[in-house]
């Protein structure tokens, strides 16, 4: 399984990014998805997953209302929708794989992208 993260960049608060992740190397409807996030001198914490045989989400109480996860089954991509960004946002995002039914923990994960900086300027 190999993830290709990209998208991230300097944004000013309140603005929107849309993160992708290119997922290859298998097939995906047995999986989940998710998106982690690590700022400097803190632990990667959970940010979103989605189960792509059924598009079923969860998210961080942090990002809800304001980001969301989505897939695209033809494209082997998924995708985060970070809106209303905020300083607190400001992070390198992670895509994360783990094949199964549900994981919101990071230390489910087993194939884990290279992350993109996400970085929000006030």
């Amino acid at each position: 399984v190999q993830l290709q993260a990209s998208g991230g960049g300097l944004v000013q608060a309140g603005g929107s990014l849309r993160l992708s992740c290119a997922a290859s190397g298998r097939t995906f409807s047995s999986y989940v998805m998710g998106w982690f996030r690590q700022a400097p001198g803190k632990e990667r914490e959970f940010v979103a997953a989605i189960r792509w045989s059924d598009g079923a989400t969860a998210y961080a109480d942090s990002v809800k209302g304001r980001f969301t996860i989505s897939r695209d089954n033809a494209k082997n991509t998924m995708y985060l929708q970070v809106n209303n960004l905020v300083s607190d946002d400001t992070a390198v995002y992670y895509c994360a794989a783990k094949e199964g039914a549900w994981f919101l923990k990071r230390i489910e994960y087993d194939h884990w992208g290279q992350g993109t900086q996400v970085t929000v300027s006030s």
